[in-house]
């Protein structure tokens, strides 16, 4: 078993819709960033590569590569489960919290949960995301931006 830990932030972007795992939240503003700005699927994407020793988002999915413009990051993530695939891996369970002020997630953590756990082809039950605030404090306190740590468990397929 191999554990990988990610981490992403993106600040609100006006003109842009909210996207979290895969999900359409209404909010004022999305995120600032070259494909969809998904910040929950990257950190679980660099969670997923680092446990397998796969590299990083940026490393996979460059931003200066016009393919991943305003491209969904659920698609990505289904990539990435691809690649575990072909090194010997499967999921054991994905682990996140979404830190912001606004919006309040609570309604839409269930779909959330259902759009990562179908990229990864592995049950609801193996995904568990959270939101939680940053108390006023720092960028996200501020209101300013997004922030997202992921923790994932992989496992080697064994035939």
């Amino acid at each position: 078993m191999r554990i990988g830990q990610g981490y992403d932030s993106h600040k609100f972007c006006k003109h842009r819709v909210l996207f979290l795992g895969g999900v359409r939240v209404p909010h004022g503003a999305g995120l600032a960033g070259h494909s969809d700005a998904d910040v929950l699927t990257h950190a679980i994407i660099d969670a997923l590569l680092g446990a397998a020793k796969l590299g990083d988002i940026g490393r996979l999915f460059p931003d200066n590569d016009s393919q991943y413009q305003n491209v969904s990051s659920i698609l990505l993530l289904e990539r990435v489960y691809s690649q575990l695939q072909l090194v010997g891996y499967k999921i054991a369970n994905v682990d996140a919290t979404i830190i912001t002020e606004a919006p309040k997630l609570a309604p839409f953590i269930p779909q959330m949960e259902a759009n990562i756990a179908a990229a990864c082809a592995i049950g609801v039950g193996q995904v568990s995301i959270k939101a939680k605030t940053a108390e006023g404090m720092g960028f996200v306190g501020r209101g300013e931006g997004i922030e997202v740590h992921a923790i994932c468990l992989i496992e080697k397929v064994i035939i």
